[in-house]
């Protein structure tokens, strides 16, 4: 059961070229051949930058957070986010869970049993969120636009790396603000966030992303 757990909380563990009316969001992979996403109108592609905008105006965000890992279990808790490269998940009690990324690293740690998982932030998709200036083009394309019930949601991927998987970021449509994201890692294993009560804050303590543990933590 605690493997289930590392693997759920790890595997979550975020100026495209204009032709006429209608548009190709592309990049290049390690072969210098051209990658190819998904096809954008001028609205879709206005909605994009709106988008992008919203990611980079974004520095430091406290929400509550409800997850639904691949096995269908339910958790809740509070995130933080401090851009560029910080997040915290903090799971309600009874659980001792938590991850943090900070450093270039995510780390999940298990206070139950002071057990301790690390792998580097550009290895997993969730780490897109957290680029300083976020771009949905270059190292990052689109594979996926979707508008339906209120939201947009965009489909993102590493351009040199799409096999490691790919991070869909979903909006309020009206409000251009996050209302959560899914993860889908390696493996096809799917974990969705979504947020509540998100609050803009002007500060956060940096000991909030501390990743070096204690074996007795």
């Amino acid at each position: 059961m605690r493997l289930l757990k590392v693997v759920s909380i790890c595997c979550f563990i975020v100026v495209l070229e204009m032709v006429g009316l209608r548009n190709l969001a592309f990049a290049q992979d390690k072969t210098g051949n051209a990658m190819t996403g998904v096809t954008l109108t001028s609205k879709q592609l206005n909605n994009i930058q709106q988008l992008e905008n919203w990611i980079d105006n974004l520095t430091i965000m406290k929400a509550n957070f409800q997850q639904i890992a691949p096995n269908g279990q339910r958790s809740t808790g509070q995130v933080w986010i401090k851009r560029p490269g910080r997040i915290r998940f903090e799971y309600d009690k009874p659980s001792q869970l938590l991850l943090v990324a900070n450093e270039g690293k995510m780390v999940f740690h298990d206070g139950a049993v002071g057990q301790t998982t690390t792998i580097p932030i550009d290895q997993n998709p969730l780490g897109l969120l957290l680029k300083p200036d976020l771009h949905f083009s270059g190292d990052v394309t689109i594979v996926k636009y979707e508008k339906e019930n209120g939201l947009i949601q965009v489909t993102v991927v590493r351009t040199a790396s799409p096999s490691e998987g790919s991070l869909t970021l979903i909006f309020n449509q009206n409000y251009m603000v996050l209302r959560g994201w899914e993860v889908v890692d390696a493996q096809g294993q799917v974990t969705k966030v979504d947020l509540y009560d998100l609050h803009p804050k002007k500060s956060v303590s940096d000991e909030l992303f501390n990743i070096h543990f204690k074996d007795d933590e």
